[in-house]
């Protein structure tokens, strides 16, 4: 009995073998993904998103060539793995690398894109699909598809948008795309309580470990916690990351504050090129290519009918909620031009991982389909996904040049938050102005109106909340400025101390 124990242990079943064999594929693919886009880095039509996608349909192609057609797939899609482990890091260093002052700038402009637009997308391709779906034949679908159908294409994917759009060269086009991506329904308070327990224990005495740990743990923790109570887990982690950045960087050791920016860093970037891979290869299934195999002609119709839908409405909100935004600003800086919201348009149209994880969970069990109608709904996503990041990620950078060059003196201007975790060129807008210079707010005088509210709200609100920040916020939970120096290695305490 021993024995056969003992040579259990040594044994490996075949669904095992199968697995490692399968992971050990996909490693190599992100080690090449990685290798690869370093070299196309110059390229400015590529980024790592489009090649991973590229490396992940050839292996697909490899895999069905080599098997007959019987086997297509590495791994499985699955909707949870997704949602649970690799959109956090995502998400979560999006919010810890954003610029703040940028992103709150236009954060009425991004509400307005991300709560009304969104909806009046929703609308437009919902009542489309229901009207022209039935022209085709594709199965049987409920009303509640419908509906999920235009929620799954009518939201930004805010994974795309952290590819194709660089924040420290167009970041107003870069918070208004994203921003919209991850606006919904909560907000976090595990950012402060991070901060409030790094304040007050200050581990980096004894352990840069248990600093760089728990700022994980518990940013991980806001993501779950959303989860568990049914709230949004994107916008709760995004703002956790705003919070942590703001507060909780600050409240570390040095050495703790590089180890957490880069590995943060690290983890989103590992896991964008782990997404669209997966997505890549996972759209030659056969299975569910073989389910509407008989009526190509249907499968290319709904395609086009729904990326048609996404095109329109995109269009019915950029330009006219662009128009109502332009007209409670008045100053010409502060407006969106017309390229700049052909930019916007453009840059909202790609769909990726998101929406292929939203279908799979809405007509798919466990990743499988034999219903004609569902199996459609998933290759047609496949389908747009792989169309518009493919065609509209490629664009994107060359339209940004051509409608919106970068400044020439961009190069040469410094980050106005030189100790923010992301730091290293300052931020402008489409005219070259910084919003952030914090001489602003002493050359002005402070509002002290209704008035000034109304035709200011944006630059009232900031000062109300940094006046409340200095005096209530960084006290209790640090900050920058609010965390006295303590020396955490013997080189640090014998250095001299600047008076």
């Amino acid at each position: 009995m021993g024995l056969n124990s003992l040579a259990g242990l040594g044994m490996r079943s075949t669904s095992d073998q199968v697995s490692i064999d399968a992971i050990t594929l996909f490693v190599a693919l992100l080690c090449a993904c990685i290798v690869i886009g370093h070299l196309l880095e110059e390229y400015r039509w590529m980024n790592e998103s489009i090649t991973a996608l590229f490396i992940g349909l050839c292996t697909g192609i490899v895999l069905l060539l080599t098997t007959g057609g019987k086997i297509s797939l590495i791994l499985l899609f699955n909707e949870e793995l997704f949602f649970i482990y690799l959109l956090p890091p995502i998400i979560f260093n999006a919010g810890f690398q954003v610029k703040k002052k940028q992103f709150f700038r236009n954060f009425m402009t991004i509400i307005l894109f991300g709560a009304i637009g969104t909806l009046i997308s929703f609308g437009i391709i919902s009542l489309g699909a229901i009207q022209l779906f039935k022209k085709l034949d594709i199965g049987f679908l409920e009303i509640g598809d419908y509906l999920a159908i235009g929620a799954i294409f009518s939201a930004t994917d805010s994974v795309c948008t952290l590819q194709v759009l660089n924040q420290d060269e167009t970041p107003l086009l870069y918070s208004l795309v994203f921003g919209e991506g991850v606006v919904n329904d909560a907000t976090s308070v595990i950012g402060l309580l991070s901060a409030y327990i790094m304040k007050k224990l200050y581990f980096g005495r004894h352990s840069t470990d248990r600093e760089v740990a728990l700022m994980i743990v518990m940013a991980y923790l806001s993501y779950i916690m959303a989860e568990l109570f049914y709230l949004s887990g994107i916008l709760t982690v995004f703002f956790c990351g705003i919070v942590m950045s703001h507060y909780t960087w600050h409240n570390v050791t040095e050495s703790s504050r590089v180890t957490t920016k880069h590995t943060f860093a690290t983890l989103s970037f590992v896991s964008e090129i782990f997404i669209f891979l997966y997505v890549g290869i996972d759209a030659l299934d056969i299975e569910k290519w073989r389910v509407v195999s008989n009526s190509p002609g249907t499968s290319i119709g709904v395609s086009s009918i729904l990326l048609g839908l996404v095109l329109i409405g995109r269009a019915a909100f950029v330009f006219p909620l662009s128009f109502l935004s332009n007209l409670t600003k008045k100053s010409e800086s502060d407006k969106i031009g017309f390229k700049q919201q052909i930019t916007i348009w453009w840059a909202g149209l790609m769909r990726g991982a998101v929406s292929v994880a939203l279908a799979y969970n809405q007509f798919t069990m466990s990743g499988h389909t034999q219903l004609r109608g569902n199996a459609i709904m998933i290759t047609s996503t496949i389908t747009i996904v792989l169309f518009s990041t493919l065609v509209f990620g490629l664009m994107t950078k060359p339209l940004i040049s051509f409608l919106l060059p970068p400044p020439k003196y961009f190069s040469s201007m410094m980050s106005s938050e030189p100790s923010s975790p992301k730091s290293f060129s300052m931020p402008l807008l489409a005219n070259g102005q910084d919003p952030d210079i914090e001489g602003d707010s002493h050359n002005t005088p402070p509002p002290t109106n209704l008035r000034m509210l109304w035709t200011t709200p944006t630059h009232t609100v900031h000062h109300y909340w940094r006046k409340f920040d200095n005096a209530y916020m960084r006290p209790v939970f640090g900050g920058r400025g609010f965390v006295p120096y303590v020396a955490t290695s013997l080189t640090e305490r014998n250095a001299p101390q600047l008076q």
